[in-house]
């Protein structure tokens, strides 16, 4: 057992970083990443960026490896345990296992693998709400156009697509009234909310399209009829014309019924990524696979309608496969991971880092 690197992994999650606050941890790697002699930066939006040389060989191209900062809520105070080889939290957070985990088996496999090209990583900010970090990334500091993302939970899938994704943030705007002395004076826009969200079609939509209301908040108090809510919603699928065709038909649906309820409505809506594939046998993929027979595992490539920090990379032109560090039950109080799983991440990513010198 590495127990380097499961002592690290312990350290890191006790180091605060939620999403748009993760300054602390990223100093604290860049750190780590320069006794490891690399060269490091933080670009102007706060991202990592490492660059190490190559080891055992020559002449090779570059190659990306990334993990992302941030963790979900809640993750403020994290203290791990480590029993019967499980790592989990005390239960009352999140472990941070996505992505931290990824981030301590990279930087064991950079210590211990005797071939590798010449390796640039990047660690960035804010995936977890929206991609933020890697969609402002200086990429002018990049010049691998190949690499792996560690940020996938299980070990035997290899994420080679994600979806389309779209977010709406909705403001309905009533009239305020008194609720007892003179309600038809006002416009609820509770109830104008209310009426659109029941109209949007949510869930899953087919085996590859979703959509989702994921936050409302509106009134003030009980007696009053509440001149404002704001809700957030989103819809996703891994064909971009579904993607946009839900989108503005939710668009649609959502202005129509608030308005017939005589509100008025304010929606912003984004497409944060578009949907991209990678051929199932495109260089990322054949050596993630090979990598991880060597440890015993036969992964099969997938799509996930899930959205990492991939989407951006290949959108960019980056080729980027999605591997998985051992995580379980990510987002949850739940959040484990085990420690034979680590393991075999780890002996993939140095497995990766030689296959990708030859």
């Amino acid at each position: 057992m590495s127990d380097r690197m499961i002592k690290q992994f312990m350290e890191m999650v006790q180091i605060d970083s939620e999403s748009s606050h993760e300054a602390n941890f990223i100093n604290y790697l860049e750190k780590e990443f320069q006794k490891l002699g690399a060269v490091t930066l933080q670009d102007s939006y706060g991202n990592l960026i490492a660059k190490l040389p190559a080891k055992g060989c020559d002449g090779k191209e570059p190659v990306l490896l990334s993990c992302h900062a941030d963790t979900v809520k809640p993750g403020v105070g994290i203290k791990p345990k480590l029993e019967n080889g499980v790592i989990r939290s005390a239960g009352d957070t999140i472990l941070g296992a996505d992505d931290k985990a990824g981030i301590a088996e990279m930087l064991e496999a950079l210590r211990i693998a005797e071939v590798r090209p010449p390796v640039e990583i990047a660690i960035s900010r804010e995936e977890e709400i929206g991609l933020f970090g890697v969609k402002n990334l200086d990429y002018t500091k990049l010049t691998a156009k190949r690499g792996f993302l560690l940020d996938n939970d299980t070990l035997d899938t290899i994420i080679i697509g994600g979806p389309s994704y779209f977010t709406f943030d909705v403001t309905v705007k009533g009239k305020a009234a008194h609720a007892g002395m003179e309600p038809e004076k006002g416009i609820n826009a509770i109830f104008a909310a209310s009426k659109a969200i029941t109209a949007l079609k949510l869930g899953r939509i087919d085996h590859e399209t979703t959509a989702n209301v994921g936050i409302i908040e509106g009134g003030i108090v009980r007696n009053g009829v509440p001149d404002k809510v704001i809700f957030k919603a989103e819809c996703r699928s891994l064909t971009h014309s579904k993607a946009e065709n839900l989108a503005n038909e939710m668009k649609a649906i959502i202005i129509h019924e608030v308005e017939a309820a005589g509100a008025k409505v304010d929606i912003v809506m984004n497409n944060l990524c578009k949907a991209v594939d990678i051929p199932e046998s495109s260089f990322t993929v054949d050596l993630s696979k090979k990598a991880l027979k060597t440890v015993g595992i036969d992964a099969k490539a997938t799509f996930m309608t899930g959205f990492t920090d991939a989407s951006i990379y290949n959108n960019m032109g980056i080729e980027m496969a999605v591997v998985g560090i051992g995580a379980r039950n990510e987002h949850s109080l739940d959040e484990h991971i085990y420690v034979e799983d680590m393991e075999k991440a780890l002996k993939m990513i140095v497995e990766l880092l030689r296959l990708s010198a030859l």
